[in-house]
């Protein structure tokens, strides 16, 4: 199905060159002169090699249309993440590169929602937020206002982001997994 490259979005299939490509990043530029283009970071299906490809945005691109499937997230072996039909309970092994920087963000028996393009796993989608512990917070520096300042802290799984000075470390926080940001207090 063509549709215009300005309507690409990130998690997206595409035909380029003959390849399949999965969207990773994508960015509208619009130069001081000129018309607007379109940045676009994908990853080829087939190698796994990343490039960066521009577009005006009244050009077209041919999107393959996937087909969504929940699995549950079991465990990790190696390098690899092995899923779970919860229909069928057959195992499925998928390279962890699939996840690329959402990865650390990956819970026992989270339910994900893996993209198919004519069976084949082209990309995974986690939840959009999840819940997880402060283990390291700054100290609040003095006379830093509330209303726009935030301080680093560094999660259960490692990531590293900005909360409010009210956090503490020890306290549960709803993140966003797309871009590790701070959403709100856990509710208990």
């Amino acid at each position: 199905m063509k549709q215009q490259a300005n309507l690409i979005r990130a998690g997206q299939v595409i035909e380029h060159d003959g390849r399949r490509w999965t969207v990773l990043k994508q960015q509208i530029i619009t130069p001081g002169k000129g018309g607007a283009f379109i940045q676009v970071e994908m990853r080829d299906l087939k190698t796994g090699n990343k490039t960066n490809e521009r577009w005006r945005t009244a050009d077209s691109v041919e999107r393959l249309m996937t087909e969504e499937k929940e699995y549950t997230y079991s465990y990790m072996d190696g390098d690899n993440i092995v899923l779970m039909d919860p229909e069928t309970f057959e195992q499925l092994l998928l390279p962890l590169d699939l996840l690329g920087d959402q990865a650390p963000f990956l819970q026992d028996n989270m339910t994900l929602v893996l993209n198919l393009v004519e069976g084949d796993p082209v990309g995974v989608v986690l939840p959009a937020q999840v819940t997880l512990e402060v283990v390291e917070a700054d100290p609040v520096v003095k006379g830093q206002t509330a209303s726009s300042s935030y301080k680093p802290a560094r999660l259960s799984n490692g990531v590293k982001t900005m909360v409010p000075p009210f956090i503490e470390a020890g306290e549960h926080i709803v993140v966003r997994t797309e871009d590790s940001t701070y959403v709100e207090r856990a509710k208990s």
